[in-house]
């Protein structure tokens, strides 16, 4: 098969799809990879490693979208790729289309075959593909809300450890999944006072047993979280449905209830968000502030650290795309469950429920292509 690797467009998105690593494992296999020259610069591999690894270096995004059969990326298309997507061309990238109607719309146009890193999903629930993303974004989230904690950042001017003699910051977790447990470990290692919220009570027996004595676990419901927003002064959103619109769980009112310099950190906001006032920001501007509360909302958080976040995206990865690349997508994926999970839209169909309730769209039975 012959593969693509275009450079990152979107906004300070420093990370690439595939590491020389990983190029030479489909190189050995007879597969040719095309690498957009410069692409892995922002990560820290140059283009000699690149060839060295069997890729070839093609100078533009125009020509790796031409050359591959699959196009394999870190970030969903933006507007500028659009015109670029061929019919029948397999994408293999985050998608994350239920947060945008616009990319579900042009890429059903496209008629291409759209496989979302973030819906590929094990028969344990666990989302492989995200799961590397997700676990720096968790840590991350506590260390960029430390920062806007800070006054000349526009937050309360609180340090998160606290110092012998004065309180530590209150940190409050939105979700006990894998972002929201990154966070939480981190917050608490930090010395925070740390509450992690969750509906799974099972889930919550486990981060009980798991977290230290500095983090307490409480079920999540409205009343609890209008409480404790008024009494937290950095809030981590970290809530999943997975290939869904995440909920509204903090309200435009709850808002006004907080200290002004309260620092909300939104790592839902790829899925739209779980602070009704979530608006996606960029990390040449990743803040904003809504009744003096600072809002840090940028939607692609792991490309502030892309040699950490392009190794360990590869690492998932590649295996997936392996077997793409060997069988071709309608066989690899009628042979992987997980990896037909992964199938979002196809040939100018919507395949994946959560994607056609977000927009009323009609759903079409992804075993019709296969």
């Amino acid at each position: 098969m012959i593969i693509g690797v275009p450079k990152e467009i979107k906004n300070n998105e420093n990370r690439v799809a595939l590491t020389p690593a990983g190029a030479l494992e489909l190189t050995k296999r007879g597969h040719k990879v095309f690498v957009q020259s410069t692409a892995g610069i922002g990560s820290g591999f140059s283009d000699e490693e690149y060839r060295e690894s069997g890729a070839k270096i093609l100078k533009t995004i125009e020509d790796v979208y031409k050359k591959g059969q699959m196009i394999i990326k870190v970030k969903e298309p933006i507007r500028k790729e659009y015109k670029l997507i061929r019919e029948d061309q397999l994408l293999f990238t985050y998608f994350h289309f239920a947060s945008y109607k616009p990319l579900t719309q042009a890429m059903i146009r496209s008629k291409a075959v759209c496989l979302a890193y973030e819906t590929v999903e094990l028969p344990d629930r666990s989302l492989p593909l995200l799961i590397p993303m997700s676990e720096i974004a968790g840590r991350m989230a506590t260390q960029e809300g430390a920062k806007y904690l800070e006054k000349p950042m526009g937050g309360i001017g609180i340090l998160l450890g606290g110092v012998p003699g004065v309180q530590p910051a209150k940190v409050m977790v939105i979700g006990g999944g894998v972002v929201g447990t990154q966070a939480a470990k981190m917050a608490a290692g930090l010395g925070a006072n740390v509450k992690i919220l969750d509906i799974n009570l099972n889930r919550l027996r486990y981060l009980a047993d798991v977290m230290p004595p500095n983090v307490e676990t409480i079920h999540s419901n409205e009343l609890m979280i209008r409480r404790l927003v008024q009494r937290s002064d950095l809030i981590i959103g970290a809530v999943l449905i997975p290939g869904a619109k995440a909920p509204s769980l903090i309200t435009r009112d709850m808002l006004k209830t907080m200290r002004p310099g309260t620092v909300i950190v939104d790592v839902a906001v790829d899925q739209g968000g779980c602070i009704e006032t979530c608006k996606p920001t960029t990390h040449a501007k990743p803040t904003y502030v809504v009744d003096g509360v600072v809002h840090y909302c940028v939607a692609n958080m792991p490309g502030a650290v892309p040699y950490t976040s392009t190794i360990a995206l590869t690492n998932a990865t590649l295996p997936y795309a392996i077997k793409l690349a060997d069988k071709g997508w309608k066989k690899a994926c009628i042979e992987d469950e997980s990896l037909k999970l992964g199938l979002n839209v196809v040939k100018g169909k919507v395949v994946y429920k959560a994607v056609a309730d977000a927009f009323g769209m009609d759903l079409t039975d992804v075993n019709t292509f296969l």
